[in-house]
């Protein structure tokens, strides 16, 4: 059963970084198509303007990661988070919708949930990987968990927090076969050819991350790694996809790597950048996802401040950090025990790996080379990994817009 659609409902949501805002997005557009008078306003990006939202504040206020990262911006998010909260207290919106952003938007939600507004939370935290502890938050926090992967629900439902399986709205606007030579054709690149066997000039993305802190930590990284990937594969290129707010930097970092015209930084087009590519080294998080659905064989990695990393290597609960390693993984690897046996597990020496994951010191610029160009010496192996990534594709291709909107409407209905 679903609410009769009322003639213009006010939804606040609340968007922490450009993966959010694409999300918002996507379900903005469906909201719209059930609710045409629909009314939505809070914290979101250009692509949730472009589908009329309001932003009062702008995403870019939400992108921090990491312990130490947060500290000196921390009185500011909670004064950003109190306002926005009492904002909405006043306006009384019909639902309420975080997107991600777990350690911001759960007081949030908690304290308009306590108020009688809906709460929603689009994107289930990743507590099976690790912070596992926070479920009870969660719980106090959302009527409902809109999920982007098919075993998520199940395990909520087990802590007693109502949940349902939307899939990912990425799967749905990736295509199953990304056309290359297109892409290749729109960045002036010449047309793809077998680059995975030696003496062809192979083409390799490199995504250091859309934060401040990740291109600090990451891309420096990146580009000596690529200086020694051109040293071993003469006439290779590098494609840089960079956030509008990070452009200049990531391009004045390129400008000093000596990798010369080899390297083009994007203003954004990582979507390009990773159907052209044969090979792509991806800082951990959503990006890591996108390139599975490209069907690009990758290279993760990630690095962090010493104290943060610490900290979140003490939580973690599965061996591995990377998106597509964890979706791989057979399924009694996500089905862990609590406590000390998780760390056991975390720590697991014969866990499956589809794609190499080199974090914090294992993040040589040696070693993120050596990994990257292993990958364009081994098809076999490439194309077994390209098969997988096609089967993650199916099992996450729904309409996750139109399922996450009869979700709310149920809610609404209840």
């Amino acid at each position: 059963m679903t609410a009769t659609p009322a003639p213009s409902p006010f939804f606040a949501l609340a968007a922490a970084e450009p993966s959010g805002d694409l999300l918002g997005a996507h379900l903005l557009a469906a909201l719209r198509a059930a609710w045409p008078g629909l009314r939505s306003a809070g914290i979101g990006g250009e692509r949730m303007a472009q589908q009329g939202f309001d932003a009062w504040w702008p995403v870019e206020k939400l992108s921090v990661r990491g312990y130490l990262e947060v500290l000196p911006r921390l009185p500011a998010l909670l004064r950003l988070r109190g306002s926005l909260g009492t904002r909405l207290l006043a306006q009384r919106p019909d639902a309420f919708i975080g997107i991600d952003a777990p350690d911001f938007n759960f007081a949030l939600e908690a304290r308009l949930k306590a108020a009688g507004v809906k709460t929603v939370h689009f994107v289930s935290p990743s507590f099976w990987a690790w912070r596992a502890g926070k479920l009870p938050r969660l719980k106090a926090a959302a009527d409902l968990v809109l999920c982007l992967f098919p075993f998520e629900p199940d395990w909520l439902r087990e802590h007693g927090i109502a949940a349902t399986y939307v899939g990912h709205p990425l799967a749905q606007h990736i295509p199953m076969q990304p056309d290359a030579d297109a892409a290749r054709a729109s960045l002036g690149l010449p047309a793809r050819a077998d680059a995975v066997s030696s003496g062809n000039p192979p083409v390799i993305a490199l995504l250091p991350g859309s934060r401040s802190a990740e291109i600090a930590h990451l891309a420096p990284r990146f580009f000596r790694a690529a200086a020694l990937i051109g040293q071993a594969r003469p006439g290779a290129r590098f494609l840089v996809p960079a956030v509008p707010h990070l452009l200049e930097r990531v391009r004045a970092l390129a400008a000093a790597s000596g990798l010369g015209e080899a390297v083009h930084v994007l203003p954004g087009q990582s979507h390009q950048a990773l159907a052209a590519c044969d090979v792509a080294l991806v800082a951990s998080g959503t990006a890591t996802l996108e390139a599975a659905l490209f069907k690009r064989p990758m290279v993760i990695a990630y690095a962090m401040p010493a104290f943060s990393y610490w900290l979140m290597r003490r939580q973690r609960q599965l061996p591995w950090v990377g998106l597509p390693n964890i979706l791989c993984a057979p399924a009694q690897w996500l089905r862990r025990p609590p406590g000390v046996a998780a760390r056991a597990h975390a720590d697991a020496a014969d866990a499956p790996f589809i794609v190499p994951e080199l974090i914090q010191h294992a993040a040589t610029p040696q070693a993120l080379a050596a990994a990257t160009l292993a990958w364009l010496e081994d098809p076999v192996r490439v194309l077994a990994t390209q098969e997988r990534f096609a089967q993650l594709h199916r099992d996450l291709l729904r309409d996750t817009p139109q399922l996450a909107c009869h979700a709310i409407q149920s809610l609404l209905a209840r």
